[in-house]
């Protein structure tokens, strides 16, 4: 390469950074731990149909941790959660998982063969295991046990595994613990003590509306006492709980009584003392089971990831002093910690997901695991935030990638086009990193606009309940916001604009299209919901099947919001084309959904294609869909937008 750049027009720039790369390069690196003196995680593999490889980190670098091709996936409220937890400080001593297939827990120790510790339920998947803590010779864990194969309902218990194997025949032999909510997390155990502590939560509420944190006793024999609640309920939201590892007896959970999730001390004498008092979040949504951002430390100090629509590592002391450490990484995610050392994903604008392991005690910071190929991230992005204001006042974030090639800048006079990233969720977030699928687009001259709308998390609970009873109005307003914004400044042509999302972002992109007919040349429709009515009264799987109620209102008493809130309530006012991706094993936004729109637009409707996927559920796994689906949006976007792709 060289110093000087050339022209050409935006969106025809040949990129390195094929759909195939894409696919190969964000294998998702997720639930990190320690096991003994190594850290461990897991990592999907598109390649192989996105199995879930558990990975130990040794002197010779990253190798699977379990022997044949286990898949270490749990399928708890259908998102999942912890789904493997080292039962001791001694390696010796093993892990237990759960395998994707059957959902029954294992227990492999090194050198042997994993074996069964949970009976086979009725149908694959019947019972389901998540996040563990150990207790002598038990595993404690979260079992659910789902009605019927489309996990429509489902009934939770806290229960105790004995690790003999016994119950793997007779599932007499599983104890039941506590049933206090319709929803609740894994149980944790005081460190030396006979307490254990959990969230729960009901419908309708979805677990950022409210949690109650429940406490119970353990007797002698393993049973335990009548659980109280010691913290939550309300308008209070507790995200996390977890126990002093210094022998205090501290009992801290991350909770937002007064609007952001902030530590807390839950005290022995009744309420709560605020640890650090901040408008930022040190906690996220909980969204899957076992999911942690505070983590204590031996010394009586907290490991802490906070921020403002970001996530930095700090270290929180008992009496209100932070200190973060230093590094590039502005996103940390699964934190694990061995008591002094915190091994996490990190990742920034310029470095994608890492496997990295911190010691606070000297600010080190060593990668453990790094993606497989790094050589293309030259291309990447150089992006930034951006907040507009929309037209009542009201903030709205955006993420901006404009775009970027080494060798390549777009002619004078020429706007790029751009593609308006909406996340899934919706009461969620992107994060601003380097990312491949972002590069993909960015690489070839497209800009990237990646919007946190109203109701995303990261920015407080009053901006995450901008959505309640509003979704598919203000998520497509602020969407249609930061646009405009990006228009007015100079940096994007009206005639230029496509917009794509996933799921909930599916959604939005959808409406999008019928609400601002005049703002979008096309899009992208990922696995989406398109049809609250059906999809409250025709049924989802149960952790989702009442969120609606959040964010269009009670049914049946707003049903007339449901309707009119719909994207298939706009889609015969659609007029830009679109490509429609949808998995038919989608058990969250079934392929009835999308069916339903392409019927309501009938012949005279819109150009579309609709691609399906067989295998694929919600959220793409496999290495050929990926490709497929983004071959199919470049080719849209060039067809409409003005650019012809280079080959």
């Amino acid at each position: 390469m060289t110093g000087e750049r050339r022209t050409a027009p935006y969106g025809s720039w040949p990129s390195p950074i094929g759909a195939a790369e894409v696919a190969r390069g964000e294998a998702l690196v997720e639930w990190v731990g320690f096991v003994g003196d190594e850290v461990w995680w897991t990592e999907a593999r598109p390649e192989e149909n996105g199995r879930g490889a558990l990975v130990r980190h040794t002197s010779k670098g990253p190798e699977e941790a379990l022997p044949g091709h286990w898949d270490v996936r749990t399928r708890v409220i259908e998102y999942g959660g912890r789904p493997w937890q080292a039962l001791s400080e001694r390696a010796e001593d093993g892990v237990v998982f759960v395998h994707a297939a059957d959902q029954r827990v294992y227990r492999h120790r090194p050198g042997g063969t994993p074996v069964p510790l949970t009976p086979a339920g009725a149908w694959p998947a019947e019972l389901r295991y998540a996040d563990f803590s150990v207790r002598g010779d038990e595993v404690w864990c979260l079992r659910e046990r789902v009605t019927d194969p489309e996990a429509t309902d489902a009934v939770r218990r806290l229960v105790a595994v004995p690790l003999d194997g016994s119950a793997a025949d007779d599932p007499s032999l599983v104890r039941e613990l506590a049933a206090t909510h319709h929803f609740m997390t894994g149980p944790r155990i005081e460190p030396g003590g006979d307490r254990v502590v959990w969230l729960g939560w009901d419908h309708p509420a979805m677990p950022w509306d409210t949690t109650e944190v429940m406490m119970a006793r353990i007797r002698p024999d393993g049973t335990l006492t009548e659980p109280a609640v010691v913290a939550g309920g309300g308008r209070e939201a507790v995200t996390q709980i977890e126990w002093a590892t210094d022998g205090s007896g501290a009992l801290y959970a991350v909770t937002d009584p007064d609007g952001w999730w902030n530590v807390h001390e839950i005290l022995p004498e009744g309420g709560t003392r605020n640890v650090y008092p901040s408008a930022e979040e040190f906690g996220e949504a909980l969204w899957r089971i076992g999911l942690r951002w505070c983590l204590p430390l031996r010394d009586g100090t907290l490991a802490v990831l906070h921020g403002v629509g970001e996530r930095r590592l700090g270290i929180l002391t008992r009496d209100g002093r932070l200190t973060d450490l230093p590094g590039a990484a502005t996103e940390w995610f699964f934190p694990a910690t061995d008591g002094r050392r915190i091994a996490a994903v990190a990742a920034g604008p310029r470095m994608r997901r890492t496997v990295v392991l911190a010691d606070p005690a000297d600010h080190s910071l060593d990668v453990l695991r790094v993606p497989a190929d790094t050589s293309r991230d030259a291309w990447a992005s150089r992006p930034y935030r951006r907040t507009c204001q929309g037209p009542d006042g009201e903030e709205v974030h955006a993420h901006v990638y404009p775009p970027y090639h080494p060798e390549l800048t777009g002619p004078e006079g020429e706007m790029p086009p751009w593609i308006v990233f909406v996340h899934g969720g919706p009461t969620s977030r992107s994060h601003l990193l380097l990312n491949q699928e972002i590069s993909y687009f960015t690489s070839r001259g497209i800009g990237v606009l990646d919007v946190q709308y109203g109701g995303s998390t990261g920015y407080g609970r009053a901006y995450r309940e901008r959505l309640r009873e509003s979704w598919g109005r203000t998520d497509v307003r602020d969407c249609a916001t930061a646009v405009r914004g990006l228009i007015a400044d100079g940096l994007a042509a009206a005639d230029r604009i496509a917009i794509r999302g996933g799921s909930a972002g599916g959604w939005t992109a959808a409406a999008s299209l019928g609400t601002e007919p005049d703002l979008y040349g096309a899009a992208g429709i990922y696995y989406p919901v398109l049809d609250a009515v059906g999809w409250r009264t025709r049924g989802t799987h149960d952790f989702e099947s009442r969120y609606l109620d959040g964010l269009i209102g009670p049914w049946p008493r707003d049903k007339d919001r449901y309707e009119e809130q719909s994207p298939v309530a706009a889609a015969t006012r659609i007029r830009a084309p679109f490509v429609l991706l949808q998995g038919l094993a989608d058990t969250v936004c079934p392929p009835a959904q999308a069916e339903r729109m392409l019927a309501l637009l009938g012949a005279s409707g819109p150009e579309h294609r609709y691609l399906t996927f067989e295998g694929e559920g919600h959220g793409f796994r496999r290495s050929s869909t990926v490709v497929a689906s983004l071959h199919a949006e470049l080719e849209l976007y060039g067809r409409v937008l003005g650019f012809t792709p280079a080959p």
